[in-house]
């Protein structure tokens, strides 16, 4: 049974909102299995646990039935067995390797240069609105192959999504309108879908139209699903992320002269951000049957409410857990962008984030062309970034000065 709440942190509260890491920290040591009634999940917050219910094939996804399937239409991400293997096979190629780097690194690169090149010469800039909000997004819609004209479309779309998602209080404003752009979505793409599978182009949105393994393709209804999962669980990590990677670095100036110097360490400031501030700080799942964890046992069909940031802070895994350190030995830094990562950030296991590498190349590529353009990057002054949000967190505003660019 999971411990009795009296005294345990609510994950709801102002306080939690406010700063989680201290609760987090209470959670690990005294609840390490708790029954939270307002979202009626038990929550773990042990690294253990967390990559048990990541990882073991006993916990389902089927809580995205209620969670996600409502905003998105049903997703790989609730496919389990050869029907997961299968779409997942279908739409993996698309975001690794070859494909990645020959196909839509161009995108990312053009992207950045266009969105960095309109404030450079500015000196000062919200890099949250000015920049990593609107990044992905727009790679998202160029690699798909959607006009110019549907940037600010998907942005507003996005932005409703992933509300939709974050929506732990049950906001009904928040809920219509993530309802509502669901069907604003589909009206707008499946059109698109049918004229791509007459006459495929070079762009993404082709390539899901006719990928094709052992005679199995994704229905129409599918890849728009795919498209919205797409522009919330691609926009949201990698928007978030450079705003955190960066905040992380301003507030450490050793280890951002280190990154400057040598940009090879990109993918260790990125690796160490997922991990000491983490943009998805829970996820939820579902297990089959009754589950022993290190606090007790966790019943068949529970919805369990898995603290991806307190397990990566979790000082049974790391040392020195609460601190940044890119230079840190017990995170592999190798394997921190696939299935066999050592960190939680990006999932574990089958459900690992298929977008993982490609958040990987828009991260090196925001963030090298922002030292490019500002090596003098620093901190507005009087501003102090505020982290927001409880499912998924970073700061609201980055406002950040240097020298203009000529």
């Amino acid at each position: 049974m999971a411990s009795d709440a009296a005294g345990a942190p609510d994950i709801l509260s102002p306080e939690f909102a406010a700063d989680p890491y201290p609760a987090y920290e209470v959670l690990r040591s005294d609840f390490p299995l708790l029954w939270h009634e307002a979202t009626r999940s038990h929550v773990i917050s042990r690294y253990a646990d967390v990559e048990r219910a990541l990882k073991d094939p006993v916990f389902t996804n089927r809580n995205y039935d209620w969670q996600l399937e409502p905003v998105h239409g049903r997703t790989i991400l609730q496919m389990d067995g050869r029907e997961h293997a299968a779409k997942r096979a279908l739409v993996t190629p698309a975001f690794r390797g070859r494909a990645l780097a020959e196909r839509f690194m161009p995108v990312i690169e053009r992207v950045g240069d266009e969105l960095i090149g309109a404030f450079a010469a500015d000196g000062r800039v919200d890099l949250v609105d000015g920049f990593s909000t609107r990044f992905p997004i727009r790679v998202i819609v160029d690699m798909l192959g959607l006009p110019p004209g549907d940037h600010e479309l998907f942005h507003r779309w996005y932005t409703a999504i992933v509300a939709f998602i974050s929506n732990l209080a049950q906001d009904p404003e928040v809920a219509e309108a993530g309802l509502r752009t669901k069907e604003e979505l589909e009206a707008h793409v499946l059109p698109i879908v049918e004229r791509r599978r007459a006459e495929p182009g070079d762009d993404l949105l082709s390539t899901l139209c006719t990928a094709e393994i052992d005679g199995v393709r994704m229905s129409d209804e599918e890849i728009k699903s795919f498209v919205s999962l797409l522009l919330a669980a691609g926009g949201e990590t990698t928007d978030k992320a450079i705003t955190c990677l960066v905040r992380n670095l301003l507030d450490h100036p050793d280890q951002l002269a280190a990154v400057r110097a040598d940009r090879s360490l990109i993918d260790r400031a990125f690796a160490e951000t997922m991990r000491y501030s983490p943009v998805v700080q829970m996820v939820m799942r579902q297990p089959d049957a009754d589950v022993e964890l290190s606090g007790g046992t966790i019943p068949a069909g529970s919805t369990v409410t898995c603290l991806l940031a307190s397990a990566n802070r979790d000082p049974a895994r790391y040392e020195r857990p609460d601190e940044f350190d890119i230079f840190r030995t017990d995170l592999d830094v190798a394997r921190a962008f696939t299935a066999g990562a050592n960190h939680t950030a990006f999932a574990l296991g089958r459900h690992f984030c298929v977008g993982a590498q490609l958040a990987r190349a828009e991260v090196n590529v925001g963030v090298g062309r922002l030292l490019d353009v500002a090596p003098d990057l620093r901190l507005a002054p009087g501003f102090t970034p505020v982290d927001t949000g409880v499912f998924t967190r970073a700061p609201e505003r980055l406002l950040v000065e240097f020298t203009p660019a000529v």
